[in-house]
Order: C-alpha cells, then sequence, then structure tokens
C-alpha cells in the first residue's frame, strides 16, 4: 500500500488537498472518502478506513473540504451546498487521474455530503455511511446554544472540538433548504449504513430514518460500542472490513473478481523468476518475488509514486548484499559488529572525472556507497570489511559482464 498526497482544484477555485491510498498492483476499484464536519482527511476514521481498503484491492481518495486541515480557502464562506460540490470536483479528479469512483464513503456530515452527491455521479454503484446525520441541519446541535446569535448577528464564532470557527447565517439557510429525504428516496446505488447505537454525537435514530427512505438495495450494521469518531482501532477497521465485503457485491468491478479469477493471482514462473507486470497510472508495476510482491513506480512529476524507481531498486540490491555480507563475515569471525547502514546514491558523471573508469569518453554510471559500522571494531578489522564490501555477490554481478537474452514470450 503506497498513501500518494496530492491538490486539486475544488468547485468554487480554492486547492483542495487530499491523499489517495493505492493497493499493491491495478485497483480493482476505486473509492472516495469524505470526512466529518470540521474533522479533516486525517481523522482516525479517514485514514484508517481508507488504508484498511487498500487490502481489498480499492484505491480510495480521502480529501480536505474546503477551508479544512491543507486544503486553500476559508471555512467560513462554506456550507453543505459548498461540501457537496467538492466531493464532486473530488470524484471528477480521480476519473481523470485513475478511474471514476463506483464507491462513495462518507463519515457522520460527510455522509450526508455523499449521500447528496450521488445523484451527480452517475458511475456510483454502491454509497456508504459512518455515523451519518440523516438531515444535514443535525450539525446545528454542536452549536445549538450560538444560533440565536448567529441569526441576529449574521455570524458568530464557535468552538467545536476544541477549535474556533466563523458560522454565518447563510450557512444555517443553506442546511435547512436541503431536501436530503427526497435525495435519499432516489439514491440509485446500494447502500450501507454503518451507525454506532451509543453514539452520542449522532443519535442512531438518524440510521433509521435513513433506513427507512431509501430504496433497496439497502443494509444497516451496528457499529456496537464505538464512539462516534471511530477512534478505537478495531472499531474503523471493522467498518472497513464490512464496506470491503458490503462493497464486493455490489460494486461491478469487485463484484466480477470475486465470482471469477482472484484479486492477484500470482503469475506463474520458473523457480527462483522475478515477474513484473503493468500496475496503476502511467508507469506503475507489480513485482512478485517468490512469495513477495511489491510495486515500482516514478515519482509524481511523470507517475503515482506509489513505490521505488527502477534505480531506486537497483541500489536497494546492492545496499543489502553490502550490508547481508559485511553481517556475515564479521560473525564467522566472531568481530563485534552490531550493525551496519549502507547509503547509495546513483549518478551519471564525465568519464574524464571516474579514475578507476577504462574507457575515459562520455559518460559513465556512477554508485556512491557510504557504510556506516557499529561496534567495538579496530581499524584493522573496519578496514577489512571495507574491502568485503566490494565482494558482495551483487557487487560483482554490477562489475561483471553481464548478458541479458531477451524474448518474446510464446503465448
Amino acid at each position: 500500500m503506497a498513501t500518494v498526497p496530492l491538490t486539486f482544484p475544488g468547485a468554487h477555485g480554492t486547492e483542495l488537498a487530499g491523499r489517495l491510498e493505492m493497493p499493491v498492483g491495478e485497483p480493482r476499484a476505486t473509492a472516495l472518502f469524505a470526512h466529518c464536519f470540521t474533522c479533516s482527511k486525517e481523522s482516525a476514521a479517514a485514514s484508517r478506513v481508507s488504508r484498511a481498503l487498500t487490502d481489498e484491492g480499492i484505491a480510495v481518495l480521502r480529501f480536505d473540504f474546503t477551508g479544512l486541515g491543507g486544503s486553500d480557502g476559508d471555512f467560513a464562506s462554506t456550507d453543505f451546498s459548498s461540501n457537496v460540490d467538492d466531493v464532486v470536483a473530488a470524484a471528477e479528479h480521480l476519473g481523470e487521474s485513475l478511474a471514476r469512483p463506483s464507491l462513495l464513503i462518507g463519515h457522520s456530515l460527510g455522509g450526508a455530503a455523499v449521500l447528496a452527491a450521488a445523484s451527480r455521479l452517475p458511475d456510483v454503484d454502491a454509497v456508504a455511511t459512518i455515523g451519518a446525520p440523516a438531515d444535514p441541519s443535525h450539525v446545528t446541535a454542536l452549536f445549538a446554544d450560538d444560533v440565536p446569535r448567529i441569526e441576529e448577528d449574521g455570524s458568530a464564532r464557535v468552538t467545536l472540538v476544541g477549535r474556533e470557527f466563523c458560522v454565518r447565517k447563510e450557512f444555517l439557510e443553506d442546511l435547512a433548504e436541503q431536501k436530503q429525504t427526497e435525495r435519499i428516496a432516489a439514491l440509485d446505488a446500494a447502500l450501507l449504513i454503518l451507525h454506532s447505537p451509543v453514539d452520542q454525537t449522532v443519535g442512531v435514530e438518524n440510521a433509521r430514518t435513513i433506513y427507512d427512505a431509501a430504496r433497496h438495495p439497502k443494509s444497516f450494521v451496528a457499529l456496537d460500542g464505538a464512539d462516534h469518531l471511530l477512534q478505537n482501532r478495531r472499531d474503523s477497521q471493522f467498518a472497513a472490513d464490512l464496506i470491503g465485503a458490503w462493497a464486493s457485491r455490489h460494486v461491478p468491478e469487485l463484484k466480477a473478481q470475486t465470482q471469477g479469477t482472484p484479486q492477484e493471482k500470482v503469475p506463474e514462473h520458473p523457480d527462483g523468476a522475478v515477474v513484473v507486470e503493468t500496475g496503476a497510472g502511467r508507469f506503475g508495476q507489480v513485482v512478485h518475488a517468490g512469495s513477495h510482491r511489491f510495486v515500482a513506480d516514478e515519482p509524481r512529476d511523470v507517475g503515482l509514486d506509489t513505490g521505488p524507481n527502477p534505480y531506486d531498486f537497483l541500489l536497494t540490491a546492492l545496499g543489502t548484499c553490502t550490508s547481508m555480507t559485511l553481517q556475515e563475515f564479521a560473525r564467522r569471525k566472531g568481530w563485534p559488529l552490531e550493525s551496519v547502514r549502507v547509503e547509495l546514491q546513483h549518478s551519471r558523471v564525465h568519464a574524464d572525472d571516474c579514475a578507476a573508469c577504462e574507457d575515459q569518453s562520455g559518460q559513465v554510471d556512477r554508485i556512491e556507497r557510504v557504510v556506516h559500522l557499529t561496534g567495538d571494531l579496530d581499524d584493522a578489522q573496519r578496514t577489512k570489511l571495507l574491502q568485503i564490501a566490494d565482494r558482495c555477490p551483487v557487487h560483482r554481478t554490477l562489475h561483471n559482464q553481464i548478458d541479458v537474452p531477451t524474448r518474446l514470450a510464446d503465448d
């Protein structure tokens, strides 16, 4: 799993900050997560649920609404309608960069926002809400004592979760105008409602109202004992597991793979061979090495940065081989080597700057390797270990003449 930070234009011209959680390999489906009121994409529910869904092969974009977290803009100028617009903008960005989301997930007021946005996103097949209010205006209960002052003065600063926010009268008016029940009744997607019976912020009766208003297919699951913010890791993991399992029955991309071939079938290959396959995005690759699976990619200026680039893997091979060789040599000698750290950097240099190069024309590849040895070693032992570094198998391979015969497969 890799987390890719990104920014994209919001619905009203501001830059929104997001994090794209990428699974290992080609995503089976894409999802969008909308966080709770005055929260951020880094909340326990947003981060943990999004990351856990990557285990199901789902790529998840979680983002900050305008004026919150890392996103630009003024929170005071936002309202519920602008939040819905931000959801749509995030979905459109996800569609342009990867694939349009087929699954929407919203926590608390974010749940109300994805329910409202779903009708504007025809590719959405499933919507999951966590502790969502049936009516967006429920959020005013968080600052009920300040509502008269907001209506009289036009705005007021209120304290929510230990932070001050400016709430305008227009925010209240926008909430009152929402026809959420009609939206829920017209929802053309499968619906999963997750709610804690002991939720002290948004009562569980809201889940019943949403359920009664919605058409089938719809499901309700109680998050027994969970708090509204899902701060307990087990609660957020349970929610993610439920969403993943439920989505596999309602999102066509997931349903097809569940009923057909396994999600990540490891390709057949000769013993000891490494297999590399096309992954996500423009340069993403999936690497199968024995029983291990990981990804390679290019940095975000050209790729998605879901994994190390090819030269990172080359340096990794040399660095790990160096460290293993030194530790094994010291172990056999009985020397007090405690740990090894190897720093490597690849560059291209002019050949005439390389004293050890036979060919002094053009450019050559240079790998600078710095070895840090920890332990009560004397100078002679340290010098010998430095010499041994050049004897590691990968180092020798890089200095040998290498033959790489390449052919097309017979399939």
